[in-house]
């Protein structure tokens, strides 16, 4: 009778991984969250004064990080048609 060792597949810790669910990620988002009630409630005006920029500045930065999301589903896509 031969046994195998049972190998683990889990996938390598990030640091997204690494944050979400953690105490480290918690503060983190609480640390931001307090710092946008502050900037919105202490500076209104420059950040109803911005927003027009900020939206146009959204749509080039999206499609930098969401390519490399992209690229990632096109990949996983093609390795089940090839299988």
């Amino acid at each position: 009778m031969s046994t195998t060792p049972m190998v683990s597949t889990s996938p390598a810790k990030t640091w997204r991984t690494a944050l979400v669910g953690s105490p480290l990620g918690c503060a983190v988002t609480l640390a931001l969250a307090a710092l946008g009630v502050y900037l919105f409630v202490s500076h209104t005006g420059n950040i109803l004064a911005a927003l027009p920029y900020l939206l146009l500045l959204a749509c080039p930065l999206m499609h930098l990080f969401m390519r490399g999301a992209m690229a990632t589903i096109m990949e996983s896509a093609s390795d089940h048609r090839q299988t």
